[in-house]
């Protein structure tokens, strides 16, 4: 089954992009939990985080500056280098 996922930034025509790939389990590997700086957005990667150590899951944690503006360049590159996966939250 195909899925479109559209982009909420206002482009007039949407990119077309690959899927990531994903790993078949997590065992071994590190999960980046990235909250956006949005209303209780913690809350929601505190119970994440509780769920992934429980099950023997190493788990890293970072915050953009502002939920108004991309994560900085310094900060994607330090999740790219220490993790394998990315958990992003977006609750309010």
């Amino acid at each position: 089954m195909a899925r479109v996922l559209l982009d909420p930034t206002a482009e007039t025509r949407p990119d077309t992009r690959e899927r990531a790939t994903r790993p078949d389990t997590l065992d071994g590997r590190t999960v980046g939990l990235l909250d956006i700086a949005k209303a209780r957005g913690d809350v929601f990667l505190d119970r994440i985080e509780e769920h992934l150590t429980a099950h023997g899951l190493r788990v890293e944690r970072f915050r953009k500056p502002t939920f108004t503006k991309p994560a900085p360049i310094d900060l994607r590159h330090e999740i790219a280098t220490r993790c394998d996966v990315v958990i992003e939250a977006l609750a309010d």
